[in-house]
């Protein structure tokens, strides 16, 4: 028995995964699959991030959805009651103007700054529609606090989801790291505003 097992693995000494855990590369339309080693799989990763569709349509469509998250935390100061309402809007406009500016310099720099996304503002997971924000221009005191924070929640939940989806099919790395901000500070920020609800 151990003089098999020695044959065996005396055998894949040569192959990508003697080293250790392998992963196959799928090949371009028409060639076939790779077996690299992870060290390989890694270089390659870090050598092309090359932004991809999933990475432009998610700046542009986080562009508008950071927008519209400082247009409803505009409202507070003067509509909110509760001061741990305001100070949360005040920590999404601090956060998410940055994130916008940012979010356009990389476009700006890919060269796809004028570019149209081309997508329904409405389609976006999390967005507040005409009405919702209608209504919550038009509401104050504890009423706009409840309608605020529901808003609020939903929208940092589509955010999150806008994120997540882009790590998984994105290919560049500044745009995985801004999705992993959105995705670590967001997240705290549902679990303050639920504990508000």
């Amino acid at each position: 028995m151990l003089a098999l097992a020695g044959c065996d693995s005396g055998s894949e000494a040569g192959s990508p995964a003697a080293g250790g855990p392998s992963v196959i590369a799928p090949g371009k339309p028409g060639e076939a699959a790779e077996t690299l080693s992870a060290e390989e799989a890694e270089k390659r990763r870090s050598d092309d991030d090359t932004p991809n569709t999933a990475d432009l349509a998610y700046a542009r469509m986080m562009i508008t959805h950071h927008a519209q998250a400082l247009e409803m935390a505009e409202l507070a100061p003067k509509q909110a009651r509760s001061g741990a309402v305001r100070r949360i809007a005040e920590r999404i406009a601090a956060a998410q103007g940055p994130e916008i500016a940012a979010m356009k310099s990389w476009l700006k720099t890919n060269g796809r700054v004028g570019a149209s996304a081309g997508h329904d503002h409405a389609a976006m997971p999390g967005m507040a529609t005409k009405a919702q924000l209608k209504e919550l221009r038009a509401t104050e005191g504890g009423a706009f606090d409840r309608l605020f924070l529901r808003l609020m929640i939903t929208h940092h939940d589509g955010a999150i989801r806008m994120a997540t989806d882009v790590k998984a099919q994105g290919n560049n790395i500044r745009i995985e790291e801004m999705a992993d901000d959105v995705i670590a500070q967001q997240t705290t920020e549902i679990s303050r505003m639920r504990a508000m609800s």
